[in-house]
């Protein structure tokens, strides 16, 4: 026990340290992700601010700070307090014979780093897909989703609203993505990682951005306001899935724009019930209320 103690530990306190370093800009500039995502948000505000696509709402819209307190906490609070558990878990995986070799089905090694990364993205893209499909489906996951779904007026840092809870379930089966490829995460990953925070910003900002023809593969915020719709399709329990990618949800025939203005309510049935700050979103799920309500 003493063994997962010491990891446990060492984790955190590692975790922790690289964070503070990150402040202080003691890291290399290409893996600051302190700095990085609030150049990204500032980035992305400075265009809503420009390019409003709904003129009446305001530059400090509803919740405005509340969405981004959760920026930080949910990128860097909450990544340190957790980041001993998933350490532990690590060794009793090891200890019980499971090696990533175990899961390998692809190696990438042999391939070009720029096929190895888009690969990377696409499936690490298609798991977070899927994983938000199950948030929306099964109930007791849907408990915790609301709080993403609880956002009234649409922006930038709406993106990072969403329960601790949800980092639970999503971790694991990014791990298991990443362990399919043979444990591949290169060095270069933060070139994935910033174009994905970059994108689900976008995807929330107030910017009526479609991408042309690319709309087929990549997300966008007329794609993405009509999943967070107060009104859905009938018999629907979401649409517009994808994270980044929106090949998965054309594909899987889960696609919904009927229109493009940007007027729509959002929320779901029920969402006067989430609670309006940070502790009460915090805790919800657990004592919520437990009927079932779409979106």
């Amino acid at each position: 026990m003493a063994k997962y103690g010491d990891a446990f530990i060492n984790s955190f306190l590692g975790t922790l340290e690289w964070t503070w370093k990150s402040i202080k800009f003691e890291v290399p500039w290409y893996t600051n992700f302190f700095w990085g995502i609030i150049v990204i948000s500032l980035l992305v505000w400075l265009l809503e601010i420009l390019f409003p696509w709904r003129k009446e709402q305001s530059i400090f819209r509803k919740d405005f700070w509340l969405d981004a307190f959760y920026i930080f906490f949910n990128f860097f609070v909450f990544s340190i307090a957790i980041s001993g558990f998933y350490k532990v878990l690590e060794l009793i995986f090891i200890d019980l014979g499971i090696s990533i070799k175990d899961l390998t089905v692809f190696h990438l090694n042999a391939l070009p780093l720029w096929a190895q990364l888009l690969i990377f993205f696409v499936v690490l893209d298609f798991v977070q897909w899927f994983t938000h499909i199950l948030l929306h489906r099964y109930s007791f996951l849907w408990q915790f989703h609301k709080i993403h779904h609880s956002v009234k007026e649409m922006g930038f840092a709406a993106h990072m609203r969403y329960h601790w809870m949800e980092n639970i379930l999503y971790k694991p089966l990014k791990t298991f993505g990443i362990m399919v490829l043979g444990g591949f995460e290169p060095e270069q990953a933060y070139i994935v990682h910033f174009a994905a925070i970059s994108i689900g910003h976008l995807n929330h900002a107030n910017i009526k951005l479609t991408w042309g023809p690319l709309k087929y593969v990549f997300n966008n915020p007329v794609m993405h306001l009509y999943h967070h719709a107060y009104t859905l399709p009938a018999g629907k329990y979401g649409v517009n899935f994808g994270i980044s990618l929106s090949i998965w949800d054309y594909l899987f025939k889960s696609n919904y724009v009927p229109e493009d203005s940007g007027s729509i309510p959002l929320g779901f049935v029920g969402d006067e019930n989430i609670p309006k700050g940070f502790l009460g979103q915090f805790l919800y799920g657990f004592f919520g209320r437990k009927n079932r309500e779409k979106d």
